[in-house]
């Protein structure tokens, strides 16, 4: 199995491979929806709150006495039925985070990555290092090889340059990612995924533990 291996300035060099072993699983949508359910879940901050009955400003008194007015019976105006009222069963706040097995999250990111290899979505580029931050460089890189920029690219090497982490980060759909930092979901969001050659020995023998 090969992929393209692309040069900074976007040029076609020479065929990268990618090793069987872990670009070349099947993807189970179901276990892929379950992960994706897990970070997104781990994401939220579960701050969101509502007022209940006894937090609501006011309703101290009762509105009007019990008997003889031919009206409802109501002992406060914050009532959940009145309006402004207390909330019944408002969302409270919360841990919405979940546990994994770290041995599943490489399976998944295994899957997330030879999903990506199978639409052809994934290509290898020499290097991801810039002599200076200039986002001029990016975009000329993605014009070589006709990629518009409100497509989601993702960027991962062994370790992020700082030059190229400050260019990218001018483009609100480009991102970049250290292999220890890569995650199943940031894969899958991805419209392409660019890996350089070190990256993609080092996720190699990263991933192929996960699945012995």
């Amino acid at each position: 199995m090969e992929t393209k291996l692309l040069s900074i300035d976007g040029t076609l060099t020479q065929k990268q491979e990618l090793p069987e072993s872990v670009f070349s699983k099947k993807p189970d949508i179901h276990f892929l929806h379950e992960i994706v359910t897990y970070y997104l879940s781990n994401r939220r901050r579960g701050t969101a709150s509502a007022k209940t009955k006894s937090e609501v400003r006011g309703g101290g008194r009762k509105p009007w006495k019990q008997k003889h007015t031919g009206r409802a019976r109501h002992g406060s105006i914050r009532s959940p039925l009145w309006r402004k009222g207390g909330v019944v069963f408002g969302p409270r706040p919360r841990s919405w985070r979940q546990r994994m097995p770290a041995r599943k999250r490489r399976i998944a990111l295994c899957q997330a990555l030879a999903s990506k290899c199978g639409e052809e979505s994934l290509v290898a580029v020499r290097e991801l290092k810039l002599d200076e931050p200039k986002s001029k460089n990016i975009k000329a890189f993605l014009k070589n090889i006709e990629m518009p920029l409100q497509s989601r690219i993702l960027f991962v090497d062994e370790k992020i340059d700082k030059n190229f982490a400050v260019a990218v980060r001018n483009f609100k759909n480009l991102s970049c990612s250290a292999v220890s930092a890569l995650n199943a979901y940031d894969v899958l969001r991805a419209d392409k995924v660019f890996l350089t050659p070190g990256a993609v020995k080092l996720l190699a023998g990263w991933l192929k533990e996960g699945y012995e």
